[in-house]
């Protein structure tokens, strides 16, 4: 069973929360022609999940496309069906933009996330989707952890108008520890998005215990302190909304005795980051 919401009503039940504020200006992208490096629309996909008016996943209210596979193992994963190779139900990019195009009047002042698990496992569906949205003058965000970062064409990132690019620790142990995978991958991304002036939103996830440390913030502060190109820095602070999915799947969850971020840390989180010129939200 998927979580697909095919009802086009769903603004009856959509909200903007405070992360955002419905005040982010989304520039509309200009249209452009199909290249024929671009993959086909026939070009098949599979589905995680599917949120028709997704308000925390980039500015305004999108239409949120979750896609299977993932080769990090997050302790605060709230997807863990979604980890490992790309599975579940499958779907063409053409079938995925036509269900787009019917939130076209709803997500007019937000547009299209592409998310998982980790898209990038799935580049050329994510070109695809992304470049004929882009003709449709729908905006396109992709969200990722960049470590598979250089699956990433040049031609899909011209096609992505806004990276939401999860760094979840700056120190390379508490990054593995957090997600079962180097680093270094991720920086590297970052880099690039910086060097071709990517618009970016940089989002840290605050975990007491596990990515709290001083030292571990501020050496993400730092580092984006240092990219030009990034736009937004989020605080997310830990929850355990999939917690209940790990018993279901037969997974441990590592973090049951893990409690959420005080208001008093978080606000403290973001101080580190004021101090390296970076406000964070």
């Amino acid at each position: 069973m998927y979580d697909i919401e095919p009802n086009p009503l769903c603004h009856d039940s959509c909200h903007v929360p405070s992360s955002t504020g419905g005040t982010n200006k989304v520039d509309r992208p200009q249209r452009v022609p199909v290249a024929p490096s671009t993959p086909g629309l026939d070009t098949v996909g599979h589905i995680h999940s599917i949120e028709t008016c997704g308000a925390v996943d980039g500015p305004g209210l999108r239409y949120v496309l979750f896609l299977s596979g993932c080769p990090l193992r997050c302790l605060y994963c709230h997807n863990p069906d979604a980890q490992g190779k790309p599975r579940g139900e499958s779907r063409t990019a053409g079938e995925a933009i036509e269900e787009v195009r019917r939130y076209r009047n709803f997500i007019k002042r937000g547009g299209l996330t592409i998310s998982g698990g980790e898209p990038l496992m799935q580049s050329e569906f994510v070109h695809a989707v992304f470049h004929a949205a882009k003709a449709d003058g729908i905006h396109t965000t992709l969200d990722t952890s960049g470590f598979v970062g250089d699956r990433a064409s040049d031609e899909l990132l011209a096609d992505t108008d806004l990276v939401l690019l999860d760094i979840k620790s700056s120190d390379p142990d508490t990054y593995r520890r957090t997600t079962g995978v180097a680093l270094q991958g991720t920086l590297d991304f970052a880099k690039r998005l910086d060097r071709i002036q990517k618009p970016t939103w940089v989002r840290f996830v605050l975990v007491p215990g596990l990515t709290d440390a001083e030292a571990n913030i501020r050496g993400v502060a730092q580092f984006t302190a240092g990219l030009q190109n990034v736009e937004r820095v989020e605080v997310l602070p830990f929850h355990k909304m999939g917690e209940s999915k790990y018993a279901k799947l037969g997974m441990k969850y590592e973090l049951s005795d893990t409690q959420e971020p005080t208001d008093e840390e978080v606000a403290r989180c973001r101080h580190f980051f004021a101090d390296y010129g970076v406000q964070a939200h």
